[in-house]
């Protein structure tokens, strides 16, 4: 994606929208850039990786006005999953589990990701939302890997589910949060808000800061 200068020279994060949105071929909606939060806990670079992502990726994701940021550069014990409105500029953040795969000693830190099947990590890349369901974990919503980095998630069974181990009350009691099976898990008493404004054929995007 063609980046405006002032958004490359760190013009925050209400700058890299409007640039992000002048490029012809990504036909979503404007944000407002005067709401949206400049020195909030979304990384600017991530936000700007993010975007080119919806970009590359626009075929494949119908819909364009929420996207979800996960940024596995920082610890579990911190709300690193980030849903943005397009429409007013807001965001949400949420705690979020990684897998095991991708910190095998548990220190609360993403060390690897992995697309191999059986690795119970997580992958980097984007992701559009699918199907709703009830599994195991209860009421789950399908993934689908967009990029090599990801492509093995719907055979993985990589989803969205909430788990008992993502809690404050777990930070509380132990620093660090438990760990998926590489999927995305979220407390079970957020669940349902995460689920619900993502909906199906948006886009989640997971990286490093």
């Amino acid at each position: 994606m063609n980046l405006s200068r002032r958004a490359l020279l760190g013009a925050g994060i209400a700058g890299i929208v409007t640039a992000a949105l002048a490029s012809p071929a990504l036909a979503i909606n404007k944000f407002r850039p005067e709401k949206f939060p400049a020195n909030g806990s979304l990384d600017p670079a991530l936000l700007r990786r993010a975007l080119a992502a919806l970009e590359k990726h626009q075929a494949n994701i119908p819909n364009k006005d929420v996207i979800a940021v996960a940024d596995f550069s920082q610890a579990s014990r911190e709300a690193r999953f980030h849903l943005v409105n397009v429409g007013d500029g807001k965001v949400s953040s949420f705690l979020v589990a990684h897998g095991k795969g991708s910190d095998p000693r548990h220190t609360g830190w993403l060390k690897t990701f992995s697309n191999q099947i059986g690795s119970e990590a997580t992958s980097s890349g984007a992701y559009r939302t699918g199907d709703y369901y009830t599994g195991q974990h209860g009421r789950s919503m399908r993934l689908d890997g967009l990029d090599p980095s990801n492509n093995n998630a719907y055979d993985r069974a990589v989803v969205v589910h909430g788990a008992w181990y993502v809690s404050q009350d777990i930070i509380r009691e132990h620093g660090v949060l438990g760990r998926s099976q590489g999927c995305f898990a979220f407390e079970q008493d957020k669940l349902h808000t995460v689920m619900e404004r993502l909906g199906q054929g948006r886009m989640i995007y997971a990286d490093r800061a």
